[in-house]
């Protein structure tokens, strides 16, 4: 070995040696009690360094946002974060404590408002041996049967096509999943922008994006986490197509034959979520209250 290389080699060393694991780093699923509500949310901390503690934070809506820095003394743990899609300017801030392998603590929002949260380790949803899948499931029938609205609800079944013509209640599945394939066909006009939560938890985000650079909040994306490798979206108002396979945390995302994803792991919970829960079944959830849309041919196939 070259004396540069011995070099490197015991920098590289040191360093390894300095870092100190911290019971805190990792991913949790957290629940934020918040205006009468249970708000999923999502913090993932780790290293950067010898010392520095970083992170990346899901809230109840948008994208992953980064934490530049989570400070740690003695089990008790505080970052901030700026406003991403929350009114106002003023931070939100964190602050809380890790005991008996969970988080409590208080978030102060941007409007000034404390409230408490708590977080459980997220889990690690690794699947071991082989797959077998069940007979497929068609989800969309002549009406809204198997359905439900989160509100008010404005879609409607006509000659097998499921249609939200303008933006209201999202619309879920009574039914819930585990690992399955899933095959979608659905349009959009100009400026639409809808998705399917796998799980209710997972958003494969659908938007006008033709032409666009295929980021990670984009066409076919895990909306904040997984970008596609390319963006094969078509002109808005033609019919386009998904087939995503999910196992455990591990997607596959196949876009207008292409795929886009190969699997790939979903650290968290996307903005929209319908719970935290990770561990536990979920619906088929379709995003209705970014704008209209329209879907058709759903299929399902879940492991037997």
């Amino acid at each position: 070995m070259k004396a540069s290389g011995i070099v490197l080699f015991v920098l590289i060393t040191g360093i390894s040696q300095a870092q100190q694991s911290i019971p805190l780093e990792g991913r949790w699923d957290l629940t934020i009690e918040w205006n009468n509500q249970q708000v999923p949310s999502w913090l993932e901390v780790r290293h950067s360094g010898r010392e520095t503690l970083i992170g990346r934070f899901v809230f109840a809506f948008g994208s992953a946002r980064p934490v530049a820095e989570v400070k740690w003394d003695h089990g008790r743990f505080r970052f901030s974060i700026p406003p991403q899609w929350e009114p106002g300017t003023r931070e939100m801030e964190f602050e809380g404590t890790l005991t008996d392998h969970a988080l409590t603590g208080t978030m102060i929002y941007t409007d000034g408002k404390t409230y408490p949260f708590t977080g459980t380790r997220a889990p690690s949803l690794l699947r071991e041996g082989k797959i077998n899948w069940g007979k497929p499931v068609t989800l969309i029938g002549k009406d809204l049967s198997g359905w439900k609205a989160t509100g008010k609800n404005q879609w409607t079944v006509e000659n097998g096509v499921l249609k939200s013509l303008e933006s209201g209640s999202n619309l879920m599945t009574e039914q819930t999943f585990t690992d399955f394939k899933l095959h979608v066909e659905f349009r959009y006009p100009a400026g639409s922008n809808s998705g399917v939560y796998l799980r209710g938890r997972y958003e494969v985000q659908i938007n006008d994006a033709a032409g666009l650079e295929p980021w990670d909040i984009h066409f076919s994306s895990i909306y904040g986490f997984l970008p596609p490798h390319r963006n094969v979206a078509r002109a808005a108002g033609e019919w386009q197509s998904y087939d995503t396979t999910l196992v455990g945390r591990t997607v596959t995302v196949v876009a207008n034959g292409v795929t886009v994803i190969s699997e790939q792991v979903i650290p968290g919970i996307t903005g929209g979520a319908i719970d935290s829960q990770e561990g536990t079944p979920g619906p088929i959830l379709l995003q209705g209250d970014h704008g209209p849309i329209e879907f058709r041919n759903m299929i399902i196939r879940p492991r037997l």
